[in-house]
């Protein structure tokens, strides 16, 4: 479930993967580390919803994940968005599409 307080205002072009709706995933990117000042890989583990979003030209697409089974510690969120390239499903499973992706 994605939780009341969770940014959906994000600028964009959104769509819905049905495919990808309930399908068991993990992400992982770089960001900052919560409560401190440096970066680094933080990986998630959770179930996709299967709305995306494009943003940017190019776009990348990003895919909503809830439902967090793992997650970095210090992060206290319940949804994450996660980038496809660094989306797959399951465990070591295929990579997500992004919006330039065949069919």
């Amino acid at each position: 479930m994605v939780p009341e307080d969770f940014p959906h205002d994000i600028d964009g072009k959104r769509g819905f993967e049905p495919e990808y709706a309930d399908q068991l995933a993990e992400c992982d990117g770089g960001g900052p580390i919560h409560g401190g000042k440096y970066s680094g890989r933080q990986e998630f583990k959770g179930r996709l919803t299967g709305d995306c979003v494009d943003i940017g030209d190019p776009p990348s697409r990003w895919y909503l994940m809830v439902d967090l089974l793992d997650r970095p510690e210090g992060f206290e969120g319940e949804a994450v968005w996660c980038l496809a390239g660094n989306t797959f499903l399951g465990e070591y499973g295929p990579r997500l599409r992004g919006p330039d992706d065949s069919d």
